[in-house]
């Protein structure tokens, strides 16, 4: 389980950003994390994976832990080979090198040949269309299949768990439809645990397990997927539906007024 312990994260020694957020992700299980932008949700990521080194953040509080092993503590190459990965939002691929070099860039912490091969055979399997493009150089893909690629890149080294950042953002329909079937596919054939950051969260609801609603740095709901789908502001605030369950009006939003429940 990874486990996230009442964290506190700083900014340039003054800003807080994260105050006391804490949450579980389930081994094998989909666990969401949905917000409004500037809620801290990448953030959240960037602890787990210790990339907020690399932005003058720090935990300044709380732990983060896999398995009962402090993650908080280490550079992000160490939380690497504890096996947890993460896929940045916007599709950040190699552009000039091809698509099965970027895949090989993502096992470089697996020094066993076959392992990597398998890696490879594994990546082409979940998305066929990348064997396809195996030779093409990354930044000539689609973004669909770059998103594709940066997903099979970070499942290259073999992790417990992938922190997946806005996988959906700008992508056509269909390509989002193969990024949730193979998220399924991997929680059901690999037991891999997911912490999935998405702005839309009816597809976020519809994969995941387990959910946390996030606002200005704090957790203020939780609890299983189904809950947070039939709960009354989760289907306003993020669904976009009102009590009757049907698409809330331009006109209803302009004068919309009521504050949500859990800042009441």
């Amino acid at each position: 389980m990874l486990t996230i312990n009442n964290i506190e994260v700083v900014y340039d020694g003054v800003i807080l950003v994260l105050k006391g957020v804490s949450l579980n992700a389930r081994a094998g299980e989909i666990t969401t994390l949905l917000g409004a932008n500037g809620a801290g949700k990448t953030t959240t990521l960037k602890a787990i994976s210790g990339l907020l080194m690399a932005e003058r953040g720090q935990v300044t509080k709380g732990t983060v832990e896999l398995d009962g092993a402090r993650l908080d503590r280490l550079p992000p190459h160490e939380v690497a080979r504890h096996g947890v990965v993460q896929v940045f939002e916007g599709r950040r691929v190699f552009e000039n090198l091809t698509v099965e070099e970027n895949l090989v860039v993502g096992g470089h912490v697996r020094h066993d040949h076959k392992a990597l091969r398998d890696g490879v055979a594994r990546a082409y399997a979940l998305f066929p269309q990348l064997r396809d493009r195996r030779n093409q150089q990354a930044g000539y893909l689609s973004g669909g299949e770059q998103q594709m690629l940066v997903i099979s890149r970070a499942l290259m080294s073999g992790p417990k768990v992938i922190l997946l950042d806005e996988p959906s953002l700008g992508l056509a329909p269909r390509f989002v439809e193969e990024i949730c079937r193979v998220l399924l596919q991997l929680k059901q054939e690999h037991q891999l645990t997911v912490v999935l950051v998405e702005q839309n969260a009816a597809l976020a609801l519809d994969v995941a397990d387990h959910g946390y609603v996030m606002e200005n740095g704090r957790i203020v709901l939780e609890g299983p997927a189904e809950m947070l789908r039939r709960n009354p502001d989760v289907k306003e605030f993020y669904l976009g539906l009102n009590e009757t369950g049907t698409r809330r009006s331009y006109h209803d939003v302009k004068r919309y007024r009521r504050r949500k429940r859990w800042l009441s």
